[in-house]
């Protein structure tokens, strides 16, 4: 079935759509010029990263950078050794999964199959507010309240440990494993 369609005549109806277009290619080239801004600052900011870094591996050996223990780039002999800060950051990052892994776990079991909807309602949304919290409060509150603590337990603990750091790191990556485990076994049909 043919359809009919009814063209204005000649001269209207052009003003008209074109003015409606303004704003739809206004809106397409303001996405446009986003689009490319955003590109164009990622670009810049690998082609810097790549310039910063060729320069850096063009005084220090690749070798010696990530087999080297230790990193004083600021004293009168510099070494540049990543293996010291690997090892701490991957101590920190195990140790808080320890504290967060089993509580995230059970929190996310009690609230998914036990607790009621009431108590459901009031700790999901607390639990996901928690895990906004910035991370420099979090490393505050290490610093300042329980680095003390375990420096009164243990005299032998410095003020920067692995420790407190990874205990803070757990607490502060518990809400984001609990939720998340709370809304996967929400989602398993019964």
């Amino acid at each position: 079935m043919a359809r009919n369609v009814v063209s204005p005549p000649l001269g209207q109806g052009t003003r008209n759509s074109w003015k409606r277009m303004l704003p739809e290619r206004a809106i397409a080239v303001g996405l446009f010029l986003s689009t490319f801004l955003s590109i164009l600052i990622t670009v810049g900011i690998v082609a810097v990263l790549l310039f910063e870094a060729i320069t850096f591996f063009g005084d220090v050996s690749f070798f010696e950078f990530i087999t080297g223990t230790r990193w004083t780039p600021l004293f009168s002999s510099k070494q540049f050794g990543v293996l010291a800060l690997v090892a701490g950051t991957t101590l920190t990052a195990v140790l808080a999964m320890v504290v967060a892994l089993p509580l995230g776990l059970l929190s996310a079991i009690y609230l998914s199959e036990y607790s009621p909807d009431p108590v459901r309602r009031v700790v999901k949304p607390i639990l996901e507010i928690l895990a906004g919290i910035p991370t420099v409060v979090y490393g505050y509150f290490a610093l300042l309240f329980v680095t003390p603590i375990l420096r009164g337990i243990s005299g032998d603990i410095a003020v920067f440990n692995a420790l407190s750091a990874s205990i803070v790191m757990g607490v502060m990556i518990l809400p984001m494993v609990s939720s998340l485990s709370e809304d996967a076994m929400r989602s398993v049909p019964r």
